[in-house]
C-alpha cells in the first residue's frame, strides 16, 4: 500500500429501493473502497417456476445503472410481451415480469437447478454487469418471509404485491431461518469492516431477515465491541416512508411510526443513527437509548443526494484512519 493510501472496508445491509439507493451512494462516494452489500433474501419467491429475488435484483440493477428511474425497481426500457401473452392464456397477472427481467430469472433458475448456490450466481451476474462492489445474499438457503395478518398468514409477495399491503399486520416469520447459514463472504466482510451501515430499509421485512440468520447479528455485535461503528439510517421521515409499508407496519403493531421507533428497533445493535432534519426533536430520546444521533437530510431524490448522504454517514463514522472523510 502506497504512503498515505487508506484501505476502507465498508459493509452495507440493504433491502428494497431505499437500501439500493444508499448502496449506490456508497459506491459513488467511495469508488476505491472495499464495499460489501449484504442483501435481504426474505422477499425471494417462485413465480412461473422461476426463482425471483426482488431485493437482490433491485440492488444489482441500481448499481449497474439498469434500474427503472421512475420506480426504482425493475429494469429501464422494459417491455412486457411475455407477461401479456402469459396473462392472455390464463397465467397469473398480479406480479409483473418484464422481458428483460424475465431473462435474468430464467438464467438464475437454470443455474440454481444445476447446483450453483445463489451467492455464486449473484457474483457471476455482478461481474457481467460490471459491478465492482461485492453483492452478497445474506444466505444461500431459502428463508421466505411470511406476514401474519388479521386475515391469516400470507407469503410476503402475496401481501406486498397481490394484496398491496392492505391486510392488517400482526407479526412476521422467516421460515427455516433457524437452519440457514450466512452465505460465503458475509461473516468475513463483517469481521473486516471499518464501518457498517444499515441502509434506510424496512426494519421488519428487509433487515430483520438478515439479522435473524444465525451468526449474523452476533457477529455484528461482537465486531461493534471491537470499536467498529455500526450505524443505521432511518427509513421513516416525519412519521412516513418514502416508499414501502414500514410506517403502516409499525402503526399496526401498536408502535407509532417514527425515527425514534426505528432506532428503538435497533437498540443494543447500532452505535449511531441518522435521522432527517424534520425529526430533529427525536434526537434527544434516541440518545437516551444509548445511540448517538446524527441529524441530516436523508431524502435521496437524486444521485447527488445518494452520494452526499453516503459521504456524510461515513464521514461522521470516521472510517478513514486519522481523519474524517469530507
Amino acid at each position: 500500500m502506497c504512503p498515505g493510501e487508506v484501505l476502507v472496508n465498508i459493509v452495507a445491509i440493504a433491502g428494497g429501493v431505499g437500501g439500493a439507493k444508499m448502496a449506490h451512494g456508497l459506491v459513488q462516494a467511495f469508488p476505491g473502497a472495499n464495499l460489501s452489500i449484504i442483501v435481504n433474501i426474505g422477499d425471494d419467491f417462485e413465480h412461473f417456476g422461476l426463482k425471483i429475488c426482488p431485493d437482490l435484483d433491485t440492488v444489482c440493477y441500481t448499481l449497474a445503472g439498469l434500474a427503472n428511474p421512475q420506480t426504482g425497481w425493475g429494469r429501464a426500457d422494459e417491455t412486457w410481451e411475455a407477461y401479456q401473452v402469459a396473462s392472455q392464456l390464463g397465467g397469473p397477472d398480479w406480479f409483473h415480469l418484464g422481458d428483460r427481467d424475465l431473462g435474468v430469472h430464467l438464467e438464475r433458475t437454470r443455474r440454481l437447478l444445476a447446483g450453483q448456490p445463489l451467492s455464486q450466481v449473484t457474483r457471476d451476474f455482478c461481474e457481467a454487469w460490471g459491478i465492482e462492489a461485492k453483492v452478497l445474499p445474506a444466505t444461500d438457503d431459502p428463508v421466505p418471509t411470511w406476514v401474519e395478518t388479521a386475515e391469516g398468514s400470507l407469503p410476503f409477495q402475496e401481501y406486498f404485491v397481490r394484496r398491496r399491503c392492505e391486510p392488517e399486520v400482526r407479526s412476521f416469520s422467516f421460515r427455516g431461518i433457524e437452519h440457514a447459514r450466512p452465505a460465503p463472504g458475509v461473516l468475513e466482510a463483517i469481521r473486516q469492516a471499518e464501518a457498517i451501515v444499515i441502509c434506510p430499509s424496512n426494519p421488519w421485512v428487509s433487515v430483520d431477515p438478515v439479522l435473524g440468520i444465525p451468526g449474523i447479528r452476533s457477529s455484528l455485535v461482537e465486531h461493534r465491541q471491537t470499536g467498529c461503528h455500526l450505524a443505521a439510517v432511518s427509513p421513516i421521515i416525519g412519521g412516513k416512508t418514502i416508499k414501502g409499508p414500514a410506517a403502516k407496519m409499525f402503526a399496526e403493531l401498536g408502535i407509532p411510526p417514527s425515527a425514534l421507533a426505528v432506532a428503538a428497533h435497533y437498540e443494543g445493535l447500532v452505535s449511531d443513527f441518522f435521522l432527517d432534519a424534520v425529526d430533529s426533536v427525536q434526537a434527544g430520546p434516541i440518545a437516551e437509548l444509548g445511540i448517538r444521533p446524527w441529524v441530516t437530510d436523508t431524502v435521496m431524490n437524486r444521485v447527488e443526494d445518494r452520494r452526499r448522504l453516503a459521504q456524510e454517514v461515513l464521514g461522521r463514522l470516521r472510517v478513514e484512519k486519522g481523519e474524517m472523510l469530507a
